[in-house]
């Protein structure tokens, strides 16, 4: 039985995954049924919207199968991963660039992979049940499936914080820090899709919307600037130790753990992305980092204490974050030659 359900509903495309006991984690085979399900819409009359959800309630997707991607890693068969991470980017950007609109329903946990699939969609839907993360940094990965390039857009230095410390993000801080566009109440969704395949329109999305409670993430944000506002990690430190606030504190607890290589890679794939605003330059950076975090880097060590041993007490490389040199991260984002991500479609 499929991960994935791809249906025409009326006038829509409809996608749902439907991989509950992994919180619908991503696969390579989901990656690449998705990718199919898209490509054939694109020019298809009979299409006019797609939808993406997922099924069960808990989770839209809980990021990509690292577990997977630890036992390519740990037999050598780096081929397979690399051909995840690549397939993976390609469907994010094949999102970002999509002819139709597509309509992302964002319920309940979102990580890593999971927002590659949604962030990047025309219309994102949140409910008060989503919880969007981004935990690379705390795995020995950077955050990626074009997650710098929404991070370097969120207002002021927020996308920094939110990259280096894996903060949760609730419905209203997604809207804040344009991961999403609309709130909608879970009890609505049903009907909001059943409109959306009546009518075909995705105007019919503001007649669900409401709107969410404040940001606790935008009443921070002028100390968040203040402190990551700065040229490096180490100088990010010294300023979150300076303030006598809980989310600095938080903020600094979780840098700490965090691989120091990643903190270091992770600001500047950020910045990068700000500076060149495109999805193609933000998933290049990334894939450079994963493809090489799959052999020299701290990625399998991540999963392992995270997801494969669970004692949460990973070994990095690196003694910390002042180990890490100026050529130490470039050498992680150098062109991979003939390795590089390709875009080769014009969707």
């Amino acid at each position: 039985m499929s991960d994935v359900i791809g249906r025409i509903e009326g006038r829509v495309g409809h996608i749902t995954l439907d991989r509950q006991p992994a919180l619908n984690a991503l696969t390579l085979e989901m990656a690449e049924e998705i990718d199919a399900l898209l490509s054939g819409w694109a020019d298809d009359p009979a299409v006019a919207i797609v939808v993406i959800d997922a099924a069960g309630g808990r989770a839209f997707c809980a990021g990509g199968d690292i577990t997977e991607l630890y036992r390519c890693m740990a037999s050598n068969d780096v081929a397979q991963a690399r051909r995840f991470f690549r397939t993976e980017y390609r469907l994010d950007r094949l999102i970002a660039r999509y002819p139709k609109p597509v309509v992302a329903i964002m319920h309940g946990i979102v990580i890593g992979g999971g927002v590659g699939i949604s962030a990047h969609a025309s219309q994102r839907i949140v409910t008060e049940k989503t919880v969007l993360v981004l935990p690379e940094c705390s795995i020995g990965l950077i955050p990626d499936v074009g997650t710098t390039l929404l991070l370097g857009k969120a207002p002021g230095r927020l996308g920094e914080f939110i990259g280096l410390t894996g903060q949760r993000l609730g419905a209203a801080d997604c809207i804040a820090v344009g991961f999403a566009d609309y709130a909608v109440p879970s009890a609505a969704v049903g009907d909001l899709i059943a409109t959306l395949v009546a009518e075909a329109d995705v105007a019919v999305i503001d007649r669900f919307a409401v709107t969410p409670d404040p940001s606790a993430l935008i009443d921070n944000a002028a100390a968040i600037d203040s402190a990551f506002d700065t040229d490096t990690p180490l100088e990010i430190i010294e300023r979150l130790k300076a303030s006598p606030e809980e989310w600095a504190s938080t903020a600094l607890e979780a840098i700490a753990k965090a691989a120091p290589l990643s903190i270091h890679c992770a600001l500047w794939a950020i910045r990068q992305a700000r500076a060149n605003a495109t999805i193609e330059a933000a998933l290049t950076n990334e894939y450079r980092f994963a493809m090489r975090a799959l052999t020299h880097g701290d990625f399998q060590e991540g999963i392992r204490a995270v997801v494969i041993d669970k004692d949460r007490k990973p070994v990095w490389r690196d003694a910390g974050l002042e180990a890490i040199t100026p050529e130490a991260v470039a050498e992680m984002f150098a062109d991979l030659g003939d390795h590089e991500l390709k875009f080769d479609r014009s969707v």
